[in-house]
């Protein structure tokens, strides 16, 4: 199954009744991505506030929701189960890949994402729209596939055992050299984590590698992609462009949704630097 989409098949697309086009934008230094829509989003596509749907409850940030508020957001988005379902960002590849594996997790039967993103749908010269989005509601059978999220116990038991930990976060950040930007979360990583940070997954243009480019990024990571692997980053944005390279090379993989937000922030984890 493909989990990209080229620029130019969304554009060939666009009109298509049964397609839905998601901004899920979202921005590490808390810059307003609906505003950014608002100024300028691909024709049809409404926004999917990533910190909006989420737990309300968890001091963490955007994780996951429930079933039940999932299809309740996603379906006041205008958005069906069935539908055929194209996310994209305003950085290239960065928080959409979040939103997609969000969407499959939950039951949507047919979601990609956008290769480039906006950047790169801009730059070919395809046309963009102002102004909020105003869908009418669907209906979007939320059920969560519990298997694809890894949890802290999910964590401790994978590195008790020596499975894969795979980070997502630069490598200042993973070795320890360079401050978290969350208060209170310390620096370093998971004894015995792997280091990937996910631009080697990308291309110049924001597009993601292909084939034996996308499998070598793994490769000098020194990932086994044919053994099982947790990903992880910051709090669980970019994991998921590890999530989706693995995808696009046929491997299923979970994802740790509390992330080092959570791992980082305990006093009862172990850490390691350098």
């Amino acid at each position: 199954m493909r989990f990209l989409i080229s620029t130019d098949e969304l554009a060939a697309d666009l009109g298509d009744p049964g397609l839905r086009i998601v901004d899920a934008s979202w921005h590490l230094d808390g810059r307003d991505a609906r505003a950014d829509f608002e100024q300028a989003h691909i024709p049809g596509a409404v926004f999917f506030d990533l910190d909006a749907v989420s737990d309300g409850d968890s001091a963490l940030p955007h994780m996951m929701p429930t079933a039940l508020q999932f299809g309740a957001a996603v379906g006041g988005l205008g958005i069906g189960t069935d539908d055929r379902i194209v996310v994209y960002d305003t950085a290239g590849l960065f928080s959409a890949a979040r939103v997609w594996w969000m969407m499959r997790i939950m039951g949507a039967r047919d979601v990609r994402v956008l290769d480039g993103g906006l950047p790169l749908w801009r730059a070919q010269g395809y046309a963009v729209q102002a102004g909020p989005a105003a869908p009418g509601p669907a209906h979007f059978d939320a059920r969560l596939a519990t298997t694809a999220v890894a949890t802290l116990d999910d964590v401790r038991d994978a590195l008790d055992q020596g499975l894969q930990i795979v980070d997502a976060r630069g490598a200042a950040r993973f070795q320890g050299q360079a401050a978290e930007p969350r208060p209170g979360v310390r620096s370093g990583h998971m004894p015995g984590a792997l280091n990937l940070p996910f631009g080697q997954l990308l291309n110049a243009d924001g597009t993601m590698k292909r084939g034996s480019a996308l499998s070598q990024a793994f490769v000098e990571a020194g990932v086994d992609v044919e053994r099982p692997v947790i990903t992880t980053c910051g709090s669980g944005v970019t994991a998921a462009i590890l999530t989706l390279g693995l995808a696009e090379l046929g491997h299923a993989s979970r994802l740790y949704d509390g992330s080092w937000s959570e791992w980082g922030g305990r006093a009862d984890t172990p850490v390691q630097t350098g």
